[in-house]
């Protein structure tokens, strides 16, 4: 193999090797939010244990019920996290798998193909699982008026929800 030939071949590789570090640069963007997703997760399960454990009372069905959705919520990120991971490490193996077959001048094509489908998988698997988990999140959401405590009506019911006479 002449200079030149190496060259480009190398030129070549780089080239095919371009969409695939776009494609890296796009799930790491994907599991920065969905880490920032499980943080807050998180951030709101000890908020609410330890709003719990301050007030020294036994928690009530709402408060166990909360917990155990976003228990699930952390669970559903969590493996999210996990193929989205792995699709990244999918995606690196395709690059070295595209450098070293043009390296050692072998037909790496079929090894490119099946890392490259079994990548789409794992992100179409860990997107699934993410979507999963904002579909938890907002069922279970409360926003609204209704659901701000009203303060108790003193006696004579002339409160601040009773029209004026």
């Amino acid at each position: 193999m002449t200079q030149e030939t190496g060259v480009t071949a190398v030129a070549h590789v780089i080239q095919l090797a371009v969409a695939p570090v776009f494609l890296l640069s796009a799930i790491g963007a994907m599991l920065a939010v969905m880490t920032n997703r499980l943080a807050r997760i998180v951030d709101r399960a000890r908020t609410v244990e330890r709003d719990v454990s301050h007030r020294g009372v036994t928690p009530d069905a709402g408060v166990i019920a909360e917990l155990g959705t976003l228990s699930r919520r952390a669970k559903l990120i969590h493996h999210a996290i996990t193929l989205c991971t792995v699709t990244a490490l999918l995606i690196c193996a395709v690059i070295a798998v595209l450098f070293l077959g043009a390296f050692l001048d072998v037909d790496a094509s079929r090894a490119v193909g099946l890392l490259f489908v079994a990548a789409m998988l794992a992100f179409f698997f860990g997107l699934l699982l993410f979507l999963r988990e904002i579909f938890l999140a907002t069922a279970t959401v409360r926003i609204g008026i209704l659901h701000v405590p009203t303060p108790p009506t003193p006696p004579g019911g002339n409160g601040p929800s009773s029209p004026p006479s």
